[in-house]
């Protein structure tokens, strides 16, 4: 049997959410779809639809925080300004920041 991990968040005194938008743009190619963040250097992947690029650029953006912050560095500021004319659609992609004051780690068990 496999055990995992749940990893559940209880809000005891929510302090309020921080949100910064940064620019995403796809490009459309006969193999898929690529997709990047303009303003947050390194946040990119591909998929074969729209929508499974929208998720993966999201989950790339939060792991790419994440592993900014854990090396201590400052997350790059939004540029709005920033356009890339090749892309074939421009959007915005949001990073919701937000701090809790307790984790509770269960172990569970996974299907075999």
């Amino acid at each position: 049997m496999a055990i995992g991990v749940r990893i559940k968040k209880l809000k005891l005194k929510p302090r309020g959410k921080s949100l910064l938008t940064y620019k995403a743009t796809y490009k459309f190619l006969a193999e898929g779809v690529h997709c990047e963040v303009l303003d947050f250097p390194g946040v990119l992947t591909c998929a074969q639809s729209l929508q499974e690029a929208r998720t993966l650029l999201s989950g790339a953006l939060v792991d790419m925080a994440e592993t900014y912050l854990l090396s201590g560095d400052a997350l790059p500021l939004p540029n709005p300004q920033l356009s890339d004319p090749e892309v074939d659609l421009e959007e915005p992609i949001y990073l919701i920041l937000q701090g809790s004051t307790y984790v509770n780690i269960t172990p569970i068990a996974l299907a075999s």
